[in-house]
């Protein structure tokens, strides 16, 4: 039999369910759409179309297209940041992690528009801000972590600047987004950004470190064919 106090409760509950999963909603579809064609190319009707909802229900939970970008890169940098701990968690080891840190990164840029973080910048100050605080804070730490973990087991070479290191990744990691040095018509930005990454890994390893490299290549190439064939 049901108490008043619970009939309180899931009258008060019941809206706030709602409100989150329309909200979910209009952030998934605006996802999908600005990853495809970049959020410059998006309009709030293209989204309400997609939705099959008017323009004006979106505004009742997003003031502007500012604050639904504001939202759903948060969302994305949430994931990205629950990502990084697991892979970091489940490594067998630092190199290990910088491989399943590409995996992450190939699902993630697979259907990704290299002029997201253009119009991110240009046209969304607050939504670039809070990348920027991502990038800078956070992938820092992690990174930054991974090469004391890497020099500790003596897959990384004792002798490198580390904070030096991190940096240089953190701005080649931002290369696949230029259009001036990869233009989109020409290059992949996942393989792109799985060269680069290859590449700063190859340069901070040991002779130890090289081995375990090839060895988790030549076990990406097995899983990569292992799927196409499935």
């Amino acid at each position: 039999m049901e108490t008043l106090a619970t009939i309180k409760v899931s009258v008060v509950l019941c809206p706030i369910f709602d409100v989150m999963e329309i909200t979910d909603r209009i952030k998934l579809k605006a996802h999908d759409l600005v990853m495809q064609y970049g959020i410059r190319s998006v309009s709030m009707d293209d989204i309400a179309g997609a939705l099959g909802m008017s323009k004006k229900t979106i505004y009742q939970y997003f003031a502007d297209k500012d604050e639904l970008v504001e939202a759903v890169i948060a969302d994305k940098i949430n994931v990205n940041q629950d990502c990084c701990m697991h892979d970091r968690a489940s490594a067998r080891d630092a190199v290990h992690e910088v491989f399943l840190a590409i995996e992450m990164m190939q699902d993630m840029f697979e259907n990704m528009n290299p002029a997201v973080l253009y119009d991110m910048e240009k046209f969304h100050p607050r939504a670039y801000a809070h990348f920027t605080q991502h990038k800078s804070t956070f992938l820092y730490k992690i990174l930054k972590e991974n090469l004391e973990r890497g020099i500790k087991e003596e897959l990384y070479r004792p002798d490198i600047d580390i904070d030096v290191m991190v940096r240089l990744r953190l701005e080649s990691m931002m290369l696949a987004f230029n259009q001036h040095v990869f233009p989109q018509n020409k290059y992949n930005m996942v393989h792109v950004e799985t060269e680069l990454t290859e590449h700063f890994l190859f340069g901070v390893a040991s002779q130890k470190g090289h081995k375990l490299i090839l060895k988790y290549q030549q076990e990406r190439i097995k899983k990569n064919t292992n799927e196409k064939r499935n």
